[in-house]
Formats: structure tokens, C-alpha cells, sequence
């Protein structure tokens, strides 16, 4: 007997492994990791006053490691140290959790400040 091959089987050949270094690499637009980062500081910020713009953020990558600057709007009276840092650390964690960058440095910008309206009221203060 005769054997008939279909030919593709004999064509195929094993798959020679490749050095990790020569794999490639991804990229992740910065434009990616900026919306990263803007989420992160909502998380952080929490609930915004209904005039509040929300969170965005802008950054500069460079092998791998993330500049972040975020611009934010707060409620009036608070604790504005403490709000930067809470939003400084939770960019960190989840721009380095999420998209695997280094993240040195977070600029916390506050763009504006809104007035509690309970706090004007509470106080007796009209305009």
C-alpha cells in the first residue's frame, strides 16, 4: 500500500524556543497610564461636590517609570494635606498594581476649592 499524505503535516515544524530578550516588549501609552492614574485619584478623593469637576491626571514615561500630575477639585473646609496624600498614594499602588510602572513622583494639583454649603449655613454666614 501506498501512503497519500495531506502535505500541511510535513510542513510544520516544532516551534524553536525563543530567548525571553528577544521576545519583544509592550508598550503602554502614556494616555493608558494617565487614565490609570485619574481613576486612582477618584478612588482617593471620594464623593465630589456637584460643581466639582472630576480628576484628571497627565504623565510623562520614561523606561518604565510614570511622572504623574494630577488635577483635582476639593470641598471646603478639609484636610488638603491629607487628601493630596491619600490621592499621592493611591495613584501609586494602582498605577504600579495595574500597569506594572514605578511611580516616583505624584504632583497633586488643586485646581479649586468648593465651599461646603453646609458649612456656610452652619455658621450663619449669607451672601
Amino acid at each position: 500500500m501506498t501512503g497519500v499524505s495531506g502535505g500541511a503535516g510535513e510542513l510544520l515544524e516544532p516551534a524553536a524556543a525563543v530567548a525571553p530578550g528577544e521576545r519583544g516588549a509592550t508598550r503602554i501609552a502614556d494616555r493608558v497610564v494617565a487614565k490609570v492614574a485619574a481613576q486612582a485619584a477618584r478612588e482617593a478623593v471620594g464623593p465630589l461636590h456637584p460643581d466639582a469637576a472630576r480628576p484628571h491626571a497627565s504623565v510623562a514615561v520614561h523606561h518604565d517609570v510614570a511622572h504623574v500630575r494630577v488635577h483635582l477639585e476639593l470641598d471646603y473646609p478639609c484636610d488638603i494635606g491629607a487628601r493630596c496624600g491619600q490621592v499621592r498614594h493611591q495613584v501609586v499602588q494602582r498605577v504600579r498594581t495595574l500597569v506594572g510602572m514605578a511611580v516616583p513622583e505624584v504632583a497633586v494639583q488643586v485646581e479649586r476649592l468648593h465651599m461646603a454649603r453646609e458649612y456656610g449655613a452652619s455658621r450663619g454666614r449669607t451672601r
